[in-house]
């Protein structure tokens, strides 16, 4: 058997790991970054319990996602059988399932697991498929991997809260493995004039989804992701994430006519299709990738440079797990661009950011503030970034703005970031009046990244606006 070569943050999270299981707990839930190689780690866990004579069910909830565990499962040298539509059974000690097909076949198996690893195991809640799963085989020591043990009904996972599992083990954080060389480093652009969502419902703890795809799917928002796609990243690989299948279509077309090669993927595609355009992603054949939720959560695309946001949610599970998909680092690869075109950096913060993770739910509630994000974003370049005295993509200053209290009540209240993003913004614009000649608009232009031909629109507008007016009859 080929000895599986572990990296050192894989080694130190599995210890944890059995040192939780010999503590006593039966279902232990290891959380670690998308791009941490979690498939990996599990495989080892597989590995050593056939070794020890256990019998192992690997339950995973889609096509892409059996393929690459079998894929990963392989190249250890672990033999396994599927569980899923089109395979015949076998008498492996590990088993890989489809949990839609294993629920199915639950009354009539007479193999039962002595331990079940749940890839993307915040599904895994007492009304699911991963939940009946669970409960059919009790007396089975539990392994759930994910990357974001919340969820978006603010049911908690833990045993406490009605859910599986008794222990929590926290593997490396995003910013760890940024630091280590494991994940490329995000640099984030908000562009400005993201959508109102003001009116739109929330269903299930998210937008709803009929509104939400009609709210995005227009040209002016797919327009903007084309033209700061082709300043930002041009021709690297990248996935938009879309609000429904026909907004995918739609974001699809738009690269194409921008003369990029681009296709959308969806459910109702066969497997083969869906697995030829993520390995053409890959290859190069398809410099975009557009998606509706296929590919958000779990599927392994290691040449991804770029991910772009063009469905808002309420979920920070979904946004990280979109983000993380242009983490991976391959070689030549200096950063991951994260285009986010609907603000969700602004709901969530940045894709590295320190998170807290627990087993506990909670609540939600319509009243719930916004949480106060520490980032700032760049009125020049809007680079989204972590607070700091200039912008780290294009060098902007932010001017030094005084401290202003507010008395109430006897008690001091510091009230700063409305003030300095006002000046930020103040700044850019008085940048731009300075700027008198064409020549000083292009130096202008060109530092702050925009198209060819800024400078010359701003500077024919305002020939324009300094003519004389012909009077109105």
């Amino acid at each position: 058997m080929t000895a599986i070569v572990l990296r050192d943050y894989q080694s130190l999270t599995l210890a944890d790991t059995r040192t939780a299981f010999a503590n006593g707990a039966r279902a232990v839930l290891l959380v670690a970054p998308t791009g941490s190689g979690k498939t990996v780690m599990f495989s080892c866990v597989a590995s050593g319990a056939m070794a020890r004579g256990g019998r192992v069910l690997i339950l995973t909830h889609r096509q892409e996602l059996i393929r690459q565990t079998s894929q990963t499962l392989s190249a250890f040298d672990v033999p396994h059988g599927l569980i899923a539509p089109g395979h015949p059974p076998t008498a492996d000690a590990v088993q890989v399932a489809s949990v839609q097909t294993i629920v199915r076949r639950l009354a009539g198996l007479d193999w039962r697991p002595t331990l079940i690893v749940v890839d993307e195991s915040h599904h895994a809640t007492r009304t699911t498929g991963h939940g009946r799963v669970l409960t059919h085989f009790a007396e089975a020591r539990v392994l759930g991997v994910t990357a974001t043990p919340q969820r978006l009904d603010g049911q908690g996972l833990g045993r406490a809260a009605g859910g599986f599992f008794d222990a929590l083990v926290l593997g490396p954080t995003v910013a760890a493995l940024v630091d280590a060389g494991y994940l490329s480093r995000p640099v984030v652009y908000a562009p400005p004039g993201a959508p109102d969502l003001s009116d739109l419902r929330t269903i299930g703890g998210d937008f709803a989804r009929d509104e939400l795809a009609e709210a995005m799917d227009r040209p002016v928002i797919t327009g903007s992701a084309v033209t700061h796609y082709a300043r930002l990243c041009p021709g690297q690989p990248a996935i938009a994430f879309c609000a429904s299948v026909a907004h995918a279509e739609h974001v699809a077309g738009a690269f194409r006519a921008a003369g990029y090669q681009a296709a959308s993927i969806d459910g109702t595609l066969d497997d083969a299709t869906r697995a030829r355009r993520i390995a053409d992603l890959g290859t190069g054949a398809l410099q975009v990738l557009t998606s509706c939720e296929i590919i958000s959560e779990g599927t392994d695309i290691p040449i991804v440079a770029a991910a772009l946001l063009l469905r808002p949610t309420q979920s920070l599970g979904l946004y990280l797990q979109q983000v993380g998909r242009a983490l991976r680092p391959f070689p030549g690869k200096g950063h991951a661009t994260i285009l986010d075109h609907v603000g969700n950096c602004h709901r969530h913060g940045l894709p590295d950011d320190d998170r807290v993770w627990t087993l506990e739910g909670r609540k939600r509630r319509k009243t719930d503030p916004a949480p106060d994000l520490a980032i700032k974003q760049c009125p020049v370049c809007y680079t989204v970034h972590r607070p700091a005295r200039a912008c780290p993509s294009c060098g902007f200053v932010y001017p030094v703005q005084p401290r202003v209290l507010e008395q109430v009540d006897g008690e001091l209240a510091q009230v700063q970031r409305a003030a300095e993003r006002e000046a930020a913004r103040e700044a850019a614009k008085q940048a731009q009046r300075d700027a008198k000649t064409l020549e000083d608009l292009r130096r202008l232009g060109a530092a702050r990244g925009y198209r060819p031909g800024w400078a010359e629109r701003v500077h024919a507008a305002r020939q324009g606006s300094q003519a004389p007016r012909r009077a109105s009859r």
